[in-house]
């Protein structure tokens, strides 16, 4: 029926109460519910996803194919295809997107930048030339 991508599967679980200092990037899927003073990545050579649940932190920039937040971000962030905002995401930095999805509640204290693709028939397309009636040339 609809064409949608299978989602990579979560292998990483960073728990509640437990706390890493420094970047963190991960395969696949991960699912944040601890803290994270750094910087987290998925890698670009594959589909990622990474789920920050409503007790996790993150202190730095956040980077993965498809993002889902309902914790708190203190840095920017950029889902390379699909943001989902969940209703106690807090976050203080830009966002930069493809598709955004935005819950009632959710807070973002910075630039909402979506990702544009300049289509190729659009760059080629002449723009037609206008004549104004009133001079009947």
């Amino acid at each position: 029926m609809f064409h949608r991508k299978k989602q990579p599967p979560i292998k990483s679980l960073v728990a509640q109460g437990c706390e890493i200092q420094g970047n963190f990037t991960f395969a696949e899927g991960l699912r944040l519910d601890g803290s994270l003073q750094g910087n987290v990545m998925g890698q670009a050579d594959q589909p990622s996803i990474l789920v920050i649940s409503e007790s996790a932190v993150v202190a730095g920039s956040v980077l993965a194919d498809h993002v889902i937040i309902n914790g708190k971000v203190d840095g920017p962030v950029h889902a390379r295809h699909m943001l989902e905002l969940q209703p106690k995401a807090r976050i203080t930095g830009d966002v930069t997107y493809k598709l955004l999805e935005m819950h009632q509640g959710a807070l973002v204290s910075g630039k909402l930048c979506p990702i544009v693709e300049a289509s190729p028939v659009a760059q080629t397309e002449e723009k037609p030339t206008l004549k104004l009636a009133a001079n009947n040339q």
